[in-house]
């Protein structure tokens, strides 16, 4: 549900997020941005070439690996963004890798709070389709972060994922994870134990395996694309 930007502090050590997309934003500019919000560690936002306020549009959050930053993030859609029509926000984590995944779950939930609250108050964002999604270590903290805030997010994208376990779900997002199966660094069996598990808890979920290691190739992308934004 759209709303009014709050301003509560983001219980963070508990995995939520508050930032919700408002009714009324300011006008911004399209385009590569960063964030501004960081110092050494901050993230960056793509606005396509076709936005227009009075038209609200799906936003996918993605989340780095493991040593990453939010070029390595955004690197994977950009070139679908201006075609599908996409805004896209890409934070980087507080240390090398995301929170959860270091056992001290906080400071990035916080940092990601903010982020979106940044770009809901300057963009019409479509609360219909709206995806957190990352690879590897990203792909671990996106389902965290996903299934903590199925109020927020309606579509969760996990390419690589390893751990995942939030304690207390919310709603039920749509997931999509996706594996290579010749993968050495999270092997294959983390997805095909996690998917069962998440059908049985009722979750909808598409499973992809491909010929291939540790990576997110560009085919299974589009087809992540194709299932969160379909072309209409």
């Amino acid at each position: 549900m759209r709303g009014q930007l709050q301003t509560a502090r983001p219980d963070a050590e508990a995995g939520r997020l508050w930032a919700r997309p408002m009714d009324e934003v300011m006008a911004a500019p399209v385009g590569l941005h960063s964030l501004g919000l960081g110092h050494e560690r901050d993230g960056l936002y793509y606005i396509p070439a076709g936005y227009r306020a009075d038209r609200p549009m799906p936003l996918v959050v993605w989340l780095h690996g493991a040593g990453g930053n939010a070029a390595d993030g955004l690197a994977p859609l950009c070139g679908l963004a201006d075609a599908r029509g996409l805004i896209l926000l890409a934070p980087e984590s507080r240390r090398r890798t995301w929170d959860a995944i270091r056992g001290e779950i906080g400071p990035d939930v916080a940092f990601i709070d903010r982020s979106l609250r940044s770009v809901f108050s300057r963009y019409s964002v479509d609360p219909a389709h709206l995806a957190i999604a990352g690879f590897s270590d990203g792909a671990s903290y996106a389902l965290l972060l996903g299934l903590t805030n199925g109020d927020l997010f309606t579509h969760v994208m996990a390419f690589a994922p390893g751990q995942m376990a939030p304690e207390e779900s919310r709603g039920r997002p749509r997931l999509f994870i996706a594996h290579g199966m010749r993968d050495s660094v999270v092997p294959i069996s983390c997805s095909r134990r996690l998917v069962p598990q998440l059908r049985r808890d009722g979750y909808e979920v598409r499973f992809q395996e491909f010929d291939g290691s540790h990576t997110v190739p560009a085919e299974v992308v589009r087809a992540a694309i194709d299932w969160f934004a379909p072309i209409r």
